[in-house]
């Protein structure tokens, strides 16, 4: 399947990066391998690293795996998203944003974190009673995607007293809710929610959702894994966002 154009973008290349950083490209991140031979490179990286650029380096597995062109370049670079962006940063973004609340499973925090990266999202805030150890698991889960997109451990209530001062509508996902994901609009800026493994999403916080859908289900078990959850509504954003576009 083709991959839909969205405002996250990656640059392949030392020469196509070279080209953009002198262009004033919003780049934000590069992702080099350890034992690239490219001789352009060291001018390069140390050009964005005094531009405050974040420079991480790979290995040649994790750049085949990244790079969306074949062969694989040595470098990509992230162009469009912040990583680094505080919560109103990251608010003031156009485009989708996950808040997680109450969840307690690091795997299960993890793979929504990968799934709302790979997505598009603008970033995922998380409101979970984890320890730091549990927190670094979760990242670990998501495949560091945290290097690529905001991830943020804030408070639902301040996340959600931030958002009422935007126009970005709340769109809660739940069992609920009395319209299915494509009933809804879900395309523009949109902060998703998604409740705990246990509870779901809390009352408090479904009365301050614009929106409340459900996913249907057609089996013995009452409800989704959370990364499934997340994954079904991400498809579907970008599914009505290519039918717009």
């Amino acid at each position: 399947m083709a991959r839909l154009e969205t405002r996250v973008q990656q640059i392949a290349g030392a020469s196509e990066i070279d080209a953009a950083l002198r262009e004033g490209a919003p780049i934000h991140f590069i992702l080099v391998q350890q034992d690239a031979k490219d001789g352009q490179l060291p001018g390069l990286l140390e050009r964005a690293r005094a531009a405050g650029i974040s420079v991480r380096e790979a290995s040649a597995s994790v750049l085949r795996r990244m790079s969306h062109l074949e062969p694989p370049s040595e470098v990509v670079a992230l162009l469009g998203r912040r990583p680094g962006a505080d919560l109103g940063e990251l608010l003031a973004e156009s485009g989708a944003v996950w808040l997680l609340v109450g969840t307690s499973y690091p795997g299960n925090i993890g793979m929504a974190i990968r799934t709302a990266e790979v997505s598009g999202a603008e970033g995922i805030i998380i409101d979970a009673e984890l320890d730091r150890e549990a927190r670094k698991a979760a990242l670990r889960f998501s495949v560091r995607a945290d290097w690529y997109m905001p991830v943020l451990w804030e408070r639902a209530d301040s996340v959600l007293d931030r958002v009422a001062k935007t126009e970005r509508r709340i769109i809660g996902i739940e069992d609920v809710g009395s319209r299915a994901p494509w009933e809804v609009d879900l395309t523009g800026s949109v902060l998703f929610v998604v409740g705990g493994e246990r509870h779901g999403v809390p009352a408090a916080v479904l009365e301050r959702c614009n929106d409340v859908v459900r996913i249907p289900t057609a089996g013995f078990i009452p409800s989704y894994n959370l990364q499934a959850a997340v994954a079904a509504i991400a498809t579907e954003r970008l599914r009505q966002s290519a039918s717009v576009s």
